[in-house]
């Protein structure tokens, strides 16, 4: 048995999904009442009329705690695995994982220093 026979269900699953997107898309637009008007067309915040431009620029704060969100989920994602099969790791698996969290360690320093964990 070959891989394309492997992954021939697959892919006719996948044509198939991207055709109905496609022709509920295209009858949407085709048939879907289209009215524009100012007030349909302004950006909605929560009721009020917009105050101010909608590109405003973002505190490095937001930045710093999106890096540390990131920062201890890549490390759960890879420390699960790695528990499961750390017998099977042996010595190469435990130096793996020290170098990984080495450089984890580094980059929760790093966000300690620029003051991520403080919370105003």
């Amino acid at each position: 048995m070959s891989t394309l026979d492997q992954f021939a269900p697959v892919l006719v699953m996948l044509a198939l999904s991207a055709g109905l997107a496609f022709i509920i898309h295209s009858v949407s637009r085709i048939f879907g009442p289209r009215r524009p008007t100012e007030r349909k067309l302004a950006p909605y915040e929560s009721g009020m009329k917009p105050i101010g431009e909608g590109t405003r620029r973002v505190p490095i704060k937001f930045y710093l705690i999106a890096v540390l969100f990131i920062l201890f989920d890549v490390e759960v994602m890879f420390f699960l695995p790695w528990a499961v099969v750390m017998k099977e790791l042996a010595l190469f698996g435990l130096a793996a994982m020290g170098v990984f969290a080495l450089v984890l360690t580094i980059g929760l320093f790093y966000e300690w220093r620029k003051g991520a964990m403080e919370w105003e």
